[in-house]
Parts: structure tokens; sequence; C-alpha cells
């Protein structure tokens, strides 16, 4: 059930940095792009803050197209799915001073929260627990599936640490698509895997409803990170299900790869040639 408002409880799990927040906006192109953001909280119950200390693409790409979809998961696996409008940011303020004076900032050496994006929340779900009954058995269903979805092509797009991210079992993964009113869908997908380094796989154990309403072609993006806070970012075309192994199987064939780890964020592939420097 959606709802258009936090309760306080709600407020209270959001707080501690010690989380998943994850943001998926559109970049000019149209495409749904997908940024970690561990600060966001809830400053009021129809309001989202996150804090910025480092600048990735998301952070340009809220501020163009206002509509965005977040997906908040705390440490006991309780899950929040929203839409929310970008509004305004703020170098001061109340906000500010709550995110600088938390330990994670505070006491940071090389960085502290500069700049407060402020979010009017649309709606949010409840909250939700992730079903480890259906994700293991489907982890489980896709690493047998995978195989019987290789590309066959051995010119790489993964790098092989972000091949083995996709494979490690531990990782958690999270798609996106472009929805019909214009706001990105999150879904959890956590048993997907990497075929090869051009394709991604996932059963639909876990998640089956909203797996199977992905329209065949949808443009994905797939956000992939393991504890350590490495991640990556790929996007690339929904080729549907078939039937691999036995198993109801989705798979993706990848066209674009995205280092989404400080302290540089930048398309990996296509590789982006290197322009000389021409005015300082």
């Amino acid at each position: 059930m959606k709802k258009t408002s936090f309760n306080q409880e709600e407020m209270e799990a959001f707080k501690p940095s010690e989380k998943i927040g994850l943001i998926a906006c559109i970049n000019p192109d149209g495409e749904v792009h997908m940024t970690l953001i561990t600060s966001i909280m809830a400053s009021s119950p129809n309001q989202l803050t996150l804090g910025q200390f480092c600048t990735g693409r998301g952070k340009w790409f809220i501020q163009t197209n206002n509509k965005l979809s977040f997906l908040i998961m705390t440490l006991d696996k309780k899950l929040w799915r929203g839409k929310a409008r970008w509004t305004h940011k703020r170098l001061d303020g109340e906000e500010y001073e709550i995110y600088n004076e938390m330990p994670m900032f505070r006491y940071n050496t090389y960085f502290g929260i500069n700049t407060v994006h402020y979010l009017d929340l649309v709606e949010t779900s409840q909250a939700e627990s992730l079903p480890m009954a259906k994700i293991i058995p489907a982890a489980l269903a896709t690493k047998l599936a995978k195989s019987s979805a290789k590309t066959g092509n051995r010119e790489r797009i993964l790098k092989p640490f972000a091949e083995n991210l996709f494979n490690d079992l531990g990782s958690l993964k999270f798609l996106s698509y472009l929805g019909e009113d214009g706001f990105p869908v999150i879904i959890p997908v956590i048993q997907c895997q990497a075929s090869d380094s051009r394709r991604l796989a996932f059963s639909t154990i876990a998640f089956r409803d909203e797996l199977k309403d992905i329209p065949v072609d949808t443009r994905l993006a797939v956000y992939c990170l393991n504890m350590k806070m490495q991640s990556v970012l790929v996007r690339g075309k929904f080729n549907g299900y078939s039937r691999l192994k036995g198993i109801k199987t989705g798979t993706l064939d990848i066209d674009w790869v995205y280092n989404s780890m400080p302290p540089i964020h930048e398309q990996i592939y296509p590789g982006i040639s290197l322009q000389p420097v021409e005015s300082f």
C-alpha cells in the first residue's frame, strides 16, 4: 500500500548513515541513472534530504529533471521504496548542521557534507522485509541457468573486477527503468549475476510480480555493490524471459558501464578518449 507521508518511526529508522540509500534519476538523454546516497533522511513527514560530499552525475541530473525514485534499506533488511521531486539545495541551514555533526562526516579527515538537497515526497511504500526465503533460491537458480545465457563474444565489456562483483552472491543488486508516469521504477534483483562480461541474468523466483511487468527491449539500469561499498552501474537492453535449464530467466545485454565509486565517477564503457587541456 502506498502513502504520502512518513511516520515518526520511519523517520527515526532513516537517520543512521549505516544503511543502503539509492536514488534513481533521469539523465538528459532520458536514461535512468542510479546513485548510492547513504545520507538520505526524512527531515519531515513530507520531505527527504540528501547530504552531498562528492559530486557524481546523479547530483546534476536531479536538478535538470526533478522526478526521482528512492530505495532505503536498513540494517535489519527493511525496505522502503518511493517517489520524490527535487526542489532546491542549500549550503547551510539546520539540516546542513545535522549532517556535519554526524560521526561519519564530523570526524572524516577528507570530506564533510558540503551541500544539502531537498526533495518533496510524492509517495512511499510501507516497510517491507527483504524476502530472503525467495532471494536465496533465486540466486542459486540464476547460478545454474546463467551459463546457458553466455553471448559467446570474447570481447570484454565488464572488467574482471566488475564481473566478479556481480557474481559474488553476497553483493546487492537493484535494477531500474523509466515508468509510464515519468518516474523511475526500482526493483531489488539481488539474484542477478553475470553470464559473461557482456550479459546479466536473473531468475524470477524473487520479486516475480514486479519483474514480469518489465516490457521486452526496455532500457534497464542495474546497480551492484558489496559490503565494502565497491560498486558499479551498468545499462543495457532487456531481452525478456526464456527457459534456461528449465529456469525462467531474464537477461540484459550490457552496452554502458559507469564507475560509481569515489573519488572519480566516470563512464568506463564505451571508453572515453583523453582530451588535451587547452585552457586553464
